[in-house]
């Protein structure tokens, strides 16, 4: 994982003059590296393997669109490995900067497979592509059930959708198949990790009520889960109405 301030490698001369691209226009990047800037901007993140000319565009680029980025208090990420890139709030140490990205609020159940997927991915190693079935991350998932199965189910599926279609953490790979998305190992912090953890083992193994002599039964408590929704800060206040490419 690469920051930004990697020198960009490609022929193209960054930062050249370019020619307006409509009247009035004071614009100082070219079409594709506007494109580019404009796909960071409306998130999840740019792939490479999805967008290759906007990818090449970043490469050329890439310091003029860090700039553009600085100018909203937004650090550029890049894994040029895997080839995707993302922006979150500038690192700013005692700088008070306000915060340009939004963020997404998650379900308990989200981040439940949202923990499984980023596990998956990081068995291999980073080496080899990951692709899984639905009814696999459900069995991993399922030990976390507290309530009615038809209920979970919706609401798995409703997360299914929301890692496909909105989050893009999923890519169809075939019949009932999906390909995990590199980015899902860059979207949780360690520490984070270890605190979600602890709530599913407590939701796995919950401790058994203890009887008071009362004639009501005690309730359950389901633990709270620590911070979900701070969880994706990647993802930007511009919602696109555009269907993933």
């Amino acid at each position: 994982m690469t920051e930004q301030n990697t020198p960009a490698q490609d022929h193209a001369q960054v930062g050249e003059p370019t020619d307006p691209l409509w009247p009035n226009d004071t614009g100082t990047l070219r079409d594709q590296s506007r494109r580019a800037l404009l796909e960071l901007l409306k998130g999840p993140y740019l792939s490479g393997q999805r967008r290759p000319q906007l990818w090449a565009a970043l490469m050329a680029d890439q310091p003029a669109i860090t700039s553009a980025l600085h100018n909203l208090f937004l650090d550029l990420v890049i894994d040029p490995v895997d080839e995707f890139a993302f922006v979150r709030k500038a690192q700013t140490a005692d700088f008070d900067a306000p915060s340009a990205l939004r963020r997404e609020p998650l379900t308990l159940l989200d981040t439940a497979v949202v923990l499984v997927l980023r596990q998956l991915l990081l068995a291999t190693g980073g080496t080899e592509r990951v692709i899984v079935g639905k009814e696999e991350i459900y069995e991993r998932v399922a030990v976390y059930r507290t309530g009615d199965e038809v209920a979970f189910q919706r609401n798995f599926n409703g997360s299914w959708s929301r890692m496909v279609d909105r989050f893009r953490f999923l890519a169809r790979a075939g019949e009932d198949r999906v390909e995990i998305s590199p980015v899902v190992k860059f979207i949780v912090d360690e520490d984070r990790v270890r605190a979600l953890l602890k709530v599913y083992q407590e939701l796995a193994n919950p401790t058994p009520p203890v009887d008071t002599g009362s004639q009501s039964a005690p309730v359950p408590q389901t633990p709270a889960l620590p911070q979900a929704e701070g969880m994706f800060d990647l993802f930007s206040p511009t919602e696109s109405n555009e269907a993933p490419q």
